[in-house]
């Protein structure tokens, strides 16, 4: 896997932080400098650790789909960018009653924004490739995503952050397909 490839995987992995760090913005919640640490570092750390987790799963399932690995990592894929792109069609109205930089509403969303990448994660044990330059590489990209969001987000509002998570999916499913044509041809 190329550098510009994990760089594209996690820009992708951090649209779901993006937009929840640019909504927390436009809300009003993330107003401090406190705040948006807490938010890009809980963000960042989730992501990293969540390809780490599902590499460790994949590298104990592997032998048993090497045959067709190339077509779970498709469907990996392709599932968590379509989950992504239907979720910015149909965008939920956040909730303003509880702050999304504290607590458990902290915990709650950074671990909702990083399934994607365990799925990312099964796909990388499949493809054989190593984790954990990957895995830094996605939680230091989605730290700084979320920094700029944050930033963004208290001047334009919330609405990119629906935009920029159908890029996301946009850009995991073409991922998806570019591995499963590179196996088949």
């Amino acid at each position: 896997m190329t550098f510009l490839e994990i760089i594209v995987i996690a820009v992708a992995l951090a649209m779901d932080a993006f937009s929840v760090s640019l909504a927390a913005a436009a809300a009003g919640f993330a107003g401090n400098r406190r705040a948006t640490f807490r938010l890009s570092f809980h963000f960042g750390l989730f992501q990293a650790l969540m390809p780490v987790l599902g590499w460790s799963l994949g590298l104990s399932v592997e032998p048993y789909i090497a045959r067709f690995d190339h077509w779970v990592a498709f469907g990996l894929l392709g599932l968590v960018g379509l989950r992504m792109i239907f979720a910015g069609l149909h965008p939920e109205a956040p909730s303003r009653t509880s702050d999304p930089s504290r607590g458990w509403t902290l915990v709650m969303l950074s671990a909702a924004t990083s399934i994607d990448a365990l799925a990312v994660g099964l796909t990388l044990a499949a493809l054989k490739v190593s984790v954990i330059y990957p895995a830094a590489v996605i939680g230091l990209i989605t730290g700084g995503m979320c920094i700029f969001a944050i930033a963004a987000g208290r001047r334009i509002g919330s609405r990119l952050g629906d935009s920029a998570q159908i890029a996301g999916g946009l850009i995991l499913t073409l991922i998806g397909i570019r591995v499963l044509l590179s196996h088949l041809a």
